[in-house]
């Protein structure tokens, strides 16, 4: 990928109801901050095991914002797992997604969770303005 973006986040998950025990449903509403200032809203959902440490995740976010001083949307596929403690995360641009300025945007994007906050890498490509 030719660029690189990173930053924080802030993220807020909103528990919704769910059928069925061990799975479960969220809303997710997220304002990026550093080299993609955006918001996001999004859905997730979850499966929880009878295994500590292990489980699994996936979600749909729409981002929308700035990244490398080009305005539009793009949505992220998250993809994660977790087992027995040993953690699995893919998040990609969906392909074609992106809309305006960002329209040709490819990507994946890294997630670190600290005491200090979220914080992500943006690995991704951009065809160049006309």
């Amino acid at each position: 990928m030719d660029h690189h973006a990173q930053g924080s986040f802030d993220v807020n998950l909103t528990p919704q109801p769910a059928d069925h025990p061990g799975l479960g449903r969220l809303t997710i509403a997220k304002q990026y901050h550093g080299d993609l200032e955006a918001t996001a809203e999004g859905q997730m959902l979850t499966a929880m095991t009878a295994v500590d440490g292990s489980a699994g995740y996936v979600a749909i976010e729409r981002v929308s914002g700035t990244l490398g001083g080009r305005q539009g949307t793009f949505v992220l596929q998250h993809s994660g797992l977790m087992d027995r403690g040993a953690q699995r995360l893919t998040v990609t641009v969906v392909p074609d997604s992106a809309t305006d300025e960002l329209a040709g945007l490819r990507g994946d994007l890294s997630i670190r969770i600290a005491e200090e906050g979220h914080f992500y890498t943006f690995d991704y490509d951009l065809p160049a303005t006309a």
